[in-house]
């Protein structure tokens, strides 16, 4: 079998670069639709200031074999995460595969510091990004990703 995900809707979260990106092409590769999301785009890059984007990602997955659509959304706002399970809904009227990769944390990172010497405005916004966004994110998809049997759910971490 050449495309075995043929057919299959995918939404990565987290797409832009790393495991994400990563992901997203493999699925692609395997004929799968692919939801490339993030917060860096071609218009508006977010903090990191990296060159990687939310498109570049998505017309990866499209020359691999899929169909790669970017979809902007930051992950810790619940309005965006709704409008892009609606799109996901009016366009497909399912989910197959939901990849959570969201961070976008390592600029707030101080290793080799003791915690009582970080800020603790930025720790827990650090937080936020790895646990809110992975449960609004689960919170919006969940009823999309089970109206049909064997969806799947794939929680990536940065293992520390």
């Amino acid at each position: 079998m050449t495309n075995p995900l043929a057919g299959t809707v995918a939404l990565v979260a987290g797409a832009t670069r790393g495991a994400g990106r990563g992901i997203a092409v493999e699925l692609g590769a395997a004929g799968a639709t692919v939801y490339c999301t993030g917060r860096s785009t071609r218009a508006r890059r977010s903090e990191y200031g990296r060159p990687e984007t939310i498109e570049d990602t998505a017309d990866l997955v499209t020359a691999a074999g899929g169909v790669g659509v970017a979809v902007p959304t930051d992950h810790l706002a619940p309005e965006q995460v709704a409008r892009l399970v609606e799109r996901i809904d009016a366009d497909h009227g399912r989910l197959d595969v939901l990849v959570h990769d969201i961070f976008g944390g390592d600029l707030l990172v101080r290793w080799d510091t003791p915690v009582w010497e970080h800020d603790l405005g930025d720790g827990l916004h650090l937080l936020r990004l790895a646990i809110d966004t992975h449960l609004v994110t689960a919170r919006h998809a969940f009823g999309l990703l089970i109206r049909r049997p064997g969806g799947l759910v794939v929680e990536i971490t940065d293992g520390t």
